[in-house]
């Protein structure tokens, strides 16, 4: 009974992911608003400034004009999903590396196994959630880690940029089989996107470096 709830739940998480996705606003006016429902005439609860990114979650197939973001909804006109960019192709993609390369861009990504033993001391637990090095720890639900990144870099054109090793200790249960990379090569700007773990530790992360530097990540629990 056990084994086939987990598969259901892994099945139901695989329809809502195939659904949700991360977006870049874009605006004329240099933000979008956000409204507590998907209706023109719904309450402002908020706005998101231009090419911020948004985590678009399955919405209701009766809205398909309104996308689901974290605290509301936004109008889908005022959105570039980040899956639309050209992908930077894989060249290499397996439990312990990923490369992703295309004309003079270039993805390296090493993982490896995560000694828990030896950096137990690292992880507090609070009312809050868990955490490492006092950052939440992500891709975690009440398991031990098994894997984490070892390092993630982009190389475009003689240009190396390097994610800073603050953004990637905290995520746990890496897949590289299911990250992808996209490059916008109008405003020059590469993303680098993961789906990490499985069932209730799902997470996804985007890295976002834009004319060789890099402008931050961005986290979400995906449903």
């Amino acid at each position: 009974m056990k084994t086939k709830k987990i598969f259901l739940l892994t099945a139901a998480l695989s329809v809502q992911l195939s659904f949700a996705q991360f977006a870049k606003v874009v605006d004329q006016e240099g933000y979008v608003n956000i409204r507590e429902n998907a209706d023109a005439k719904s309450t402002i609860i908020g706005k998101i400034n231009s090419d911020e990114i948004v985590y678009v979650f399955e919405s209701d197939p009766s809205n398909k004009n309104w996308a689901n973001v974290s605290n509301g909804y936004i109008h889908n006109s005022r959105l570039k999903y980040i899956e639309s960019y050209p992908k930077v192709p894989p060249t290499v993609r397996d439990a312990n590396k990923a490369i992703f390369k295309s004309g003079n861009i270039k993805v390296n990504i090493t993982s490896g196994k995560f000694n828990f033993k030896e950096n137990e001391k690292d992880f507090t637990s609070t009312l809050h959630g868990d955490y490492y090095k006092e950052q939440q720890v992500w891709g975690l639900d009440g398991t031990i880690p098994k894997t984490h990144y070892l390092s993630i870099s982009a190389q475009i054109g003689d240009k190396t940029i390097q994610i800073p090793s603050k953004d990637i200790e905290n995520l746990f249960q890496v897949s590289n089989k299911s990250t992808t990379c996209y490059y916008d090569r109008e405003n020059d700007t590469l993303y680098i996107s993961m789906l990490n773990s499985e069932g209730a530790g799902t997470y996804v992360a985007l890295f976002t470096i834009e004319k060789g530097e890099y402008k931050g990540r961005t986290l979400e629990i995906p449903f």
